[in-house]
């Protein structure tokens, strides 16, 4: 199975002056855990996670006060829709994070996460025998 088959085509794109706040409102309404951050001055793509939000807000930061380029992380491995989901996994699993944003021609068109490749590999309504 591919990578195209198991991401999300709901991508949330946001710039770097969106505050965490407005960052995590928009993720809680899309239902995703990162967002992409789009931020041509700092080099284009870079991606916001639920954890770099709460790990912000565990250290005290005020969430309308912090914006996301400040936690935005910008070293990021992308996926193509052709990968295999074991290159995937192996990918995640290798630098530690949950999401890989895929890119088709430099273009985000989707986001895997650790969630997608489980529910491909294990469906989520399969009965679990007791």
């Amino acid at each position: 199975m591919l990578v195209r088959d198991a991401m999300s085509t709901v991508v949330l794109t946001i710039g770097p002056t969106h505050t965490l706040r407005q960052a995590a409102a928009l993720m809680s309404a899309r239902r995703v855990g990162a967002a992409v951050v789009l931020d041509p001055d700092a080099g284009g793509i870079g991606i916001l996670t639920e954890r770099d939000i709460l790990n912000s807000v565990g250290l005290g930061q005020d969430p309308d006060a912090e914006h996301a380029h400040a936690h935005t992380t910008t070293d990021v491995v992308f996926a193509a829709p052709s990968w295999t989901l074991e290159g995937a996994a192996q990918a995640m699993a290798h630098g530690g994070f949950r999401h890989l944003i895929v890119l088709d021609h430099d273009e985000p068109v989707g986001i895997v996460s650790v969630r997608d490749i489980i529910g491909c590999w294990a469906p989520l309504r399969q009965q679990i025998p007791a």
